[in-house]
């Protein structure tokens, strides 16, 4: 659910640069991480690809969310050495499912994590950009950079609408140093590398928010941290999710309300807690707003109301990799 950010300069606490080498400047070991849900029939092509990285992915993590479309069985009969599957007992939705695959990663002793979903095809080399430019921008700007996405094209070749990441007021400042990157203040999972000492230091995203907003979230509370992220231009992923559209609350019915009151829960509550009651009100303006413009019938308007409401008192907290909940 992208946001316009506000154009104020974050206060961030800048990671400096070590003056020794450390992981990223030899890239480092990488696990990626794949979240799966009943998709089945796209799922072989996004290992495929991932798999066949320029730069080889040490461990690939599936979390297969309870899927029940024969997802078990075909991933139990793949046979290959750096594929590392979790089978959940139940859905826990996006969030829940890279709430427990980054850790999964994590303590499998990655550099790095490498998240997508399970509708996500890089192009060869989208990794080895990825870590590069990470690395390159570092440098370039004096601090570490806390996570870096991939340019998401729809499978037409345009822009993918729900993945376009938010730059910020300075976006051309890694650019102007010879990078073909610039500078991002949040984005979604479809290929993200966060590094170790991130993930150490802030945890994982928040699993209760189960889908929507939980990468933005994540995302900025990085970007709190330790600045912002960056996009790496020619690191180019397709995401073949349907129908290219972004979020529109014009839009609201009975099929997507579930996503809907999730999604808008969970912004509202990041707002208040974070941006402020100023910034919370705004949003539920703008939502009362498109879902008058959409003639969005009352009894969903009810239940997206009744999401900005359980936003004041929804607010979970982040947990860490090392939590008995993730041993296995």
């Amino acid at each position: 659910m992208a946001e316009s950010y506000d154009e104020e300069r974050p206060s961030t606490r800048p990671v400096p640069i070590v003056t020794e080498p450390h992981a990223s400047a030899q890239k480092g070991t990488v696990a990626a991480v794949i979240v799966t849900f009943n998709r089945l029939p796209k799922l072989p092509k996004t290992l495929e690809t991932v798999l066949g990285q320029t730069y080889a992915c040490d461990r690939v993590v599936v979390v297969n969310n309870n899927s029940t479309d024969g997802t078990r069985e075909y991933l139990d009969g793949l046979n290959d050495e750096r594929l590392d599957i979790l089978h959940l007992d139940e859905n826990l939705g996006g969030a829940g499912g890279f709430e427990h695959g980054m850790a999964r990663g994590y303590n499998l002793g990655a550099d790095f994590v490498w998240v997508m979903d399970d509708d996500c095809y890089p192009e060869p080399d989208a990794l080895e950009i990825l870590l590069d430019q990470r690395e390159e921008a570092s440098q370039a700007l004096g601090r570490e950079v806390p996570f870096a996405c991939s340019l998401v094209k729809f499978t037409d070749g345009s822009l993918c609408e729900m993945n376009n990441p938010i730059t910020t007021w300075d976006w051309p400042r890694a650019y102007l140093t010879g990078l073909n990157s610039m500078l991002i203040t949040e984005c979604t999972f479809v290929s993200v590398l966060v590094p170790r000492w991130a993930i150490a230091e802030h945890g994982l995203p928040l699993g209760e928010y189960f889908i929507w907003f939980d990468d933005k979230e994540y995302t900025k509370r990085l970007l709190r941290e330790y600045g912002s992220g960056i996009i790496a231009m020619d690191s180019v992923v397709i995401h073949d999710m349907g129908v290219n559209a972004g979020v529109n609350y014009r839009h609201v019915d009975e099929s997507n309300i579930w996503k809907f009151e999730k999604g808008t829960r969970n912004q509202a509550s990041y707002r208040l807690r974070n941006q402020g009651r100023v910034s919370y009100l705004m949003y539920c303006r703008r939502i009362f707003l498109e879902m008058r413009e959409g003639h969005v019938a009352k009894p969903i308007k009810k239940r997206m109301y009744q999401a900005l409401k359980t936003a004041r008192t929804f607010n979970p907290q982040p947990r860490f990799p090392d939590n008995p909940k993730y041993r296995r």
